[in-house]
């Protein structure tokens, strides 16, 4: 019975460690590319608020076509939001902002933002991007 439960229980810790690094927490280089920089204005259309990252997304109107496609933003975590300034309530659905960052590698519509810019009130604020500084690059 007990020789049972050494095996249980070392099955256990074999699943866990094969399963630990499909739940890792990814690099920025593995999933942006810092030579991609965007900017784009658009009306926030939702904001998720969680750790690993806050990501928020925007409308963004095509100038030549008029055509809105939808984008998402990745942000710092949120204690790090909050240490540049940030509230949950400091961008809401509906607000206008303006976003400076990295687009995705795989040319979907993702960005790692870099700055977000509060139209209504021209504040600009940090994200606490896992970029890093890119003067430093």
């Amino acid at each position: 019975m007990k020789r049972n439960l050494i095996a249980l229980a070392a099955m256990a810790v074999a699943l866990l460690a094969v399963g630990v690094p499909v739940f890792a927490h990814h690099s920025f280089s593995a999933e942006f590319d810092s030579k991609q920089q965007v900017e784009l204005q658009g009306f926030v259309t939702k904001v998720e608020w969680t750790n690993p990252h806050v990501w928020f997304y925007i409308n963004v109107k095509d100038p030549e076509t008029g055509r809105m496609t939808n984008w998402g933003f990745e942000m710092g975590p949120p204690h790090g939001l909050q240490a540049q300034g940030w509230q949950r309530e400091t961008m809401k659905l509906g607000d206008e902002v303006r976003v400076n960052g990295s687009r995705a590698k795989n040319g979907s519509n993702k960005v790692n933002a870099r700055n977000v810019i509060l139209v209504k009130t021209g504040k600009k604020m940090g994200t606490a991007s896992s970029e890093g500084d890119p003067n430093q690059q």
